[in-house]
């Protein structure tokens, strides 16, 4: 079935077609690694996740791109406080990012370049913007001249004027323009830099992206992504710098953007206190249950960040992980999981991952009803389409279970079931109680009794 996604360049759904059928490309942009990362900066990449399993089902290759952002000036102040080299912080938060996406269930990308392992290719595109006049230099920087793309805000849909006035820039007297903003800066000898033509420095933020995705993916890609705050400036000026150094071809043929994430209505930020850091969260909530809350908003859309909406996704996967852990003694059909055609035309339709978990609901309730093979190959293959339901039932009820003395409370639960086989039903109800002051949650079924943690 056909692929649909709302183009933010042209502010309308499309019909995707990428360029080469046989090789897609896509780019998102990836994490600065100064620091742990919020659970804001986590939406892109499992959103993103999501369309990438999408369109490994519609094509042969797709090659997808998450950049790594090792040099900036956020990380050389960390280095600087901690008397160490930026090396010693990008190594440790790079990992930390690896790490928090994989606990989100988020596959790793085909390429994810470093903006450090790139700086020949940054200085050959400056130079290229320098030699076509779309650049200048000036006191040790390059920078961009916007006045030298007519095209410059189409993205945003702001005129020139306007982006200007909200640009996070500052206005330096060797610029041409307010709105210009820097390629290549010189670095003072306490700080991180490279040879250039221009003298020791290094990159801007915004023209790594272009170099590295025009390096691995080639100067016009099918889908470049990320949160909607890097619409403008950074997008803005990753289409102005591609476009003027690769002769005016496009550079990213469709552009998504998700929306923010907000802590009881408000933006997080550190000033109010409401940051909430991935790794922090996957040691207080299941990992599998952060994911869900993560899809359960379409991605265009801003999503509430709740104590009780996180509650909602664990119950709800505790009702999806029943049926399953009741049919656990039917095998699977040969072959590979279907893909769910209710599931994966709500994908297909602008990644729509609200209905995608109604139609995995639907399928959930089909699957207890039937109880076939069928039914639980359906929704085990609709959980694989949005990266969910990809444990053991036992595993997902169990979980934190290292933590925990399984031998102890199975035989709690052996003398519950004495005490009742005995008709001491004042004993089973203390142990009963007893288990619950431990976070267990019992349930007597007609195949026994299981335990899960709340």
């Amino acid at each position: 079935m056909p692929i649909s996604l709302y183009n933010g360049l042209t502010r309308r759904l499309e019909p995707f077609v990428p360029l080469d059928p046989q090789r897609v490309t896509m780019y998102v942009c990836g994490p600065t690694v100064y620091n742990f990362v919020h659970i804001g900066n986590a939406r892109p990449p499992v959103v993103f996740d999501v369309l990438a399993r999408l369109l490994r089902r519609h094509y042969p290759q797709v090659v997808y791109a998450r950049n790594i952002t090792d040099v900036d000036d956020k990380i050389n102040a960390a280095a600087q406080q901690q008397g160490v080299p930026i090396t010693t912080i990008t190594d440790r938060f790079a990992q930390a990012f690896r790490d928090d996406m994989a606990g989100l269930g988020v596959a790793p990308p085909d390429i994810e370049p470093h903006a450090t392992a790139h700086i020949g290719e940054i200085v050959a595109m400056v130079e290229q913007l320098l030699a076509s006049g779309h650049a200048y230099a000036a006191e040790g920087h390059v920078l961009f001249d916007v006045g030298s793309y007519p095209a410059y805000g189409e993205l945003s849909g702001r005129d020139t004027e306007e982006l200007i006035a909200g640009a996070r820039v500052d206005v330096a007297p060797y610029k041409k323009s307010p709105g210009d903003f820097v390629l290549w800066k010189p670095s003072t000898p306490e700080l991180p830099g490279w040879d250039s033509p221009w003298g020791r420095g290094r990159p801007g933020w915004h023209i790594e992206c272009s170099a590295m995705s025009a390096a691995h993916l080639g100067e016009t890609i099918d889908i470049h992504a990320g949160g909607i705050d890097l619409q403008f400036p950074h997008h803005e000026n990753e289409i102005a710098q591609s476009t003027c150094a690769h002769g005016g071809k496009a550079f990213a043929r469709y552009w998504l953007h998700n929306g923010m994430l907000t802590f009881g209505g408000r933006k997080m930020s550190k000033s109010l206190g409401n940051v909430l850091l991935v790794h922090e969260l996957l040691q207080q909530h299941p990992a599998e249950a952060l994911r869900l809350m993560l899809l359960r908003g379409h991605y265009r859309q801003p999503l509430d960040w709740s104590d009780d909406a996180i509650q909602q996704a664990v119950n709800t996967l505790d009702g999806w992980y029943r049926v399953l852990r009741d049919l656990d003694g039917i095998d699977l059909p040969e072959g590979a999981l279907p893909a769910p055609p209710a599931v994966e035309a709500a994908l297909c339709d602008d990644i729509n991952t609200p209905q995608a978990l109604a139609e995995l609901s639907q399928l959930a309730d089909a699957a207890r009803q039937a109880g076939t093979a069928a039914a639980k190959a359906e929704l085990l293959g609709g959980g694989a389409l949005l990266g969910l339901l990809q444990q053991a039932p036992e595993a997902w009820f169990q979980r934190g279970g290292e933590t925990i003395d399984a031998v102890h409370i199975e035989g709690l639960l052996q003398q519950r079931r004495d005490a009742r086989a005995a008709r001491d039903f004042a004993r089973a109800d203390a142990i009963r109680a007893e288990l619950d002051a431990l976070g267990i949650v019992i349930e007597d079924s007609a195949q026994g009794t299981r335990w899960s943690v709340k």
